[in-house]
Parts: structure tokens; sequence; C-alpha cells
């Protein structure tokens, strides 16, 4: 079965993006400000470092962006965007493709191996993995690993269900708290070691006909994670949708027993 890991290392899903033409330098006509010119600025640089994340974030959260989608997506002018893209683009960060369009490139691979194999998703991840690895067995559907980013829950593991028609393509995705089941688990109500979770349930919140199963992953001050087992509605419901949530339940409360242990306790 396939593994997912880091959010580099996926194919996301293909999206309808508006293909305009994108500018060409010589038709890049805009000029900053004289105070985004002043490199000096502690300001203009402060600016610049949230403009260059801003696009980073944007091509990597839909695959691939045109410089002209892009800097609509950011709120940025034309000039600005691609005067920023090309450093993302210099560094390595992303590649600007055959199409005109721009994805993650060689330096966000190494930086997100990098991150999941010594940051502090490192233990995280690593007590999971053999759980997600179990609930496809049990459940033959896809199984996800996401954890809290502010307002958004964002998926950083993932072993893919064995179904010819199974969910796929949703490591590094971001999707709301708000009104989701990842979001519920995420916000779950701190319980006593060993306790077992509740499941929790969604149809169609994020995909139409799509159903979701989670179960909060507790660390010592409450939940640092969410598992979840992810299919069509209309095949995981029933005594189906009965099995992925025991499954779900038995998976979060392994995993929240493997980080509380002294040797893979989170840093």
């Amino acid at each position: 079965m396939g593994v997912a890991w880091p959010v580099a290392l996926y194919r996301p899903e293909t999206y309808c993006v508006n293909m305009q033409q994108e500018f060409s330098d010589n038709e890049i006509k805009g000029e900053d400000s004289p105070t985004e010119r002043s490199a000096t600025s502690p300001i203009h640089r402060s600016r610049s470092a949230e403009r260059v994340l801003s696009l980073l974030d944007a091509v990597i959260t839909e695959g691939q962006l045109s410089l002209t989608v892009a800097a609509a997506r950011t709120a940025m002018p034309a000039s600005t965007a691609l005067r920023h893209l090309r450093v993302l683009t210099d560094r390595g960060y992303l590649v600007k493709n055959g199409s005109g369009t721009y994805s993650v490139g060689p330096a966000f691979v190494r930086t997100a191996l990098a991150s999941m194999q010594s940051g502090p998703y490192a233990r995280l991840t690593a007590a999971a993995q053999p759980e997600l690895e179990r609930l496809v067995e049990t459940t033959e559907e896809s199984a996800y690993l996401a954890v809290r980013d502010g307002d958004d829950a964002v998926y950083i593991a993932t072993v893919e269900g064995r179904r010819a028609i199974r969910h796929v393509g949703w490591v590094g995705r971001t999707v709301p708290v708000d009104g989701t089941a990842v979001g519920e688990a995420l916000f779950a109500t701190p319980l006593a070691p060993n306790a077992r979770p509740a499941p929790i349930f969604n149809t169609g919140s994020i995909e139409p006909d799509v159903t979701a199963v989670c179960a909060p992953v507790h660390g010592s001050k409450g939940p640092v994670a969410a598992l979840s087992v992810l299919g069509p509605a209309d095949r995981l419901s029933g005594s189906r949708l009965e099995t992925a949530a025991s499954a779900v339940v038995e998976a979060a409360l392994a995993t929240s027993m493997a980080l509380s242990s002294p040797e893979a306790a989170l840093a």
C-alpha cells in the first residue's frame, strides 16, 4: 500500500485553474511604491517576507498556479508577484513548468522531508504510521493523520485505501476546523489517560458524497492530532461505517498511548 508523508511528496488533485495568458517579462509594467523600493526598510523586508510566504502557501495549497492566478489569490500586483516568484524559483522552492505554471520545487521537498524526519511532528507520525496501516487493513479505505494549523487542519500523513475507487490526494491539504469532523476532533475535550475517544462523523462538508470518521489523538494537555478514515458515502455506511468508527477509535487510542511513553513523548 502507498504511504505518503511530507507535504511535497503528494500528487495534488487536479484543479480547474483559470489559464489566462501569463504576463511575460516585457508585459510587466507595474512599479512598486518608493517605500517598497527601499530594500533597507525593515517594513519592506517584513512585507516582502510575508508576500513570499503567501505565494508559496498558495502554490502548495493549489498544487500549481499561473502568475495571474497566484497574484489574484494573494491580492498583490502581478509585477510584485512575479518578482517574488522569481526568488522562490531561483532558490528552488518552486519550479516553473512548461505551461507557465508554478509548483513546488526540490528545495521545498528537502525542507518537508527534514521537518517530517526530525521536526516536532516526527514522533507523532512515527507513532501514527502503524495505526494508519491497520486502519487500511481493517476498512480498505484511505486513512489520514491531521494536525491543527491555526483555523485550519492540515493533513500530514496518509496510507491510501485498497479500493480501485478511493480517496486520495489530501496530504498537505488544509481544511477549515469549523464544520468538519477533523476540526471537531482537534478541539475535543481532553480525556483521562487511556480513555477511549468518541468517534466523529461528517459527510459532505468538504467534498460531496465523501464521509469522514475521525477521532482525536491526545497528548498530555489535550488533542494534538486527529486520525480519520475517508471514503465514498455510499460505501462507508451501515456496518462498514460502524467498523470504521471502532477502528478509528482504537487507532487514536493506540497512538495516544504510544505518544505517552517516555521514548516517544512529543518534544
